[in-house]
């Protein structure tokens, strides 16, 4: 699977400005901690990425806008940054939505991920080194269960084949809940606790079956479809490794995705961990309540550049938020952020303006301890109100803005 055109990413060494010199530290919900990262030449970093069936609303967009400025945090710091996300293409609400809109489910899937690759592209979000289906990992899903079972970490009910969570002496901490917080949030999220015949009601579901009337593959387990957890875990351990350095994606995903996944992982290959540390975005609402599909309360990237939105101020709205909080969306922060794009871009105009050294110091430190945006910008905003004679600052400052918050001027 293809994934989108890179927007370019300035060198702020080339602009003139010193190198940046402080690790980067993000809030590690398997610790309950702000830590530094520590990867090597190469920082390794695999997001969760959508199903395709109604692509992409602002809360997606919250979500890899965060992990966005990891990676040009990393950059800036002299890392190269190895990349992967992936795009569940065959999954229950996938099907459902086709099913319900009589439409094939290959083509819906199809459709509403080159919508995100639009919508992706407008916003100068980075792309992925790797964008990877679930449907073209099969292989490498069968082969993962495989060794699971060969660990002895398997067992089937009517044809399924199930994952017991016992086998991880270390299941549950990665999102650090009690199996009495794990339990509704497991029925919410797409388990099934209530089944006859699983050994443990949070055991998951690693092959299903085939279905009448849902498509199929050949596996040493019978004709059926992955699991939705094994997925990641298959592709992250084959294109990162053990031992990455971050696992990313909405806070709605550290129980049950990334905690089912980082078992998978663990016991498939006997090493830990799966990652170094788990991140996670907060969550976007509308009308008093989280912004999902389910719903349907939803506010779509495409529907706002459609309707002549610039989309570099959904990004700064976006960015307005620390990537960590829960927040709701008002058309008033839409027209605060186009506000706040027409000050910066006049700014960058003029013949001068303050030196750029001390601004892009603090976007870099603020940046530095866990992403804090919302001080980045606010210290982006004070040079922009702010004269000056430097006549170097104000192309430094544009520079600045496009490398570390990806926003164009």
């Amino acid at each position: 699977m293809r994934s989108w055109p890179a927007s370019d990413v300035p060198s702020l060494n080339d602009a003139g400005l010193p190198a940046a010199a402080r690790r980067l530290s993000l809030y590690d919900t398997g610790t309950g901690a702000v830590r530094p990262t520590e990867p090597g030449e190469t920082a390794r970093m695999y997001v969760c990425g959508i199903t395709p069936y109604d692509a992409t609303h602002l809360g997606h967009a919250n979500t890899y806008l965060a992990f966005d400025l990891v990676n040009r945090v990393w950059r800036d710091l002299g890392h190269t940054v190895h990349y992967i996300q992936n795009a569940t293409d065959v999954d229950d609400p996938l099907l459902e939505r086709a099913q319900q809109t009589g439409e094939d489910w290959r083509e819906l899937a199809d459709r509403e991920i080159q919508l995100f690759r639009d919508d992706m592209t407008a916003l100068r979000v980075l792309p992925p080194d790797r964008y990877i289906g679930a449907v073209e990992s099969i292989p490498l899903i069968v082969e993962m269960i495989e060794k699971l079972r060969g660990r002895d970490a398997t067992y089937e009910v009517d044809g399924d084949v199930y994952f017991p969570i016992a086998a991880d002496p270390a299941f549950g901490q990665v999102s650090r809940l009690t199996r009495e917080q794990m339990a509704p949030l497991f029925a919410e999220r797409g388990g099934d606790p209530d089944r006859p015949g699983k050994r443990d009601p949070l055991d998951a579901l690693v092959w299903m079956a085939r279905r009448p009337g849902e498509p199929g593959w050949d596996s040493p387990f019978g004709e059926g479809r992955p699991g939705w957890h094994v997925e990641c875990s298959a592709i992250s351990i084959e294109h990162l490794g053990m031992g990455f350095d971050v696992e990313g994606g909405g806070s709605d995903l550290a129980f049950p995705h990334h905690e089912m996944g980082a078992s998978h992982a663990q016991v498939a290959t006997g090493e830990r961990p799966h990652a170094r540390a788990y991140v996670h975005a907060g969550m976007v609402g509308l009308d008093g309540e989280k912004m999902s599909k389910s719903r349907g309360n939803l506010v779509f990237v495409s529907r706002l550049r459609a309707d002549g939105v610039d989309p570099m101020a959904i990004r700064l709205a976006l960015l307005a938020h620390h990537y960590r909080s829960d927040w709701e969306w008002t058309d008033g922060q839409l027209r605060d952020a186009a506000a706040r794009l027409e000050r910066w871009r006049a700014a960058v105009a003029r013949p001068s303006g303050p030196p750029a050294g001390p601004v892009a110091g603090t976007v870099r430190e603020r940046l530095a301890d866990d992403l804090d945006a919302p001080a980045a910008i606010a210290a982006i905003d004070a040079w922009a109100a702010a004269d000056g004679a430097d006549a170097s600052s104000p192309a430094q400052v544009r520079a600045l803005a496009d490398a570390l918050l990806g926003v164009a001027l």
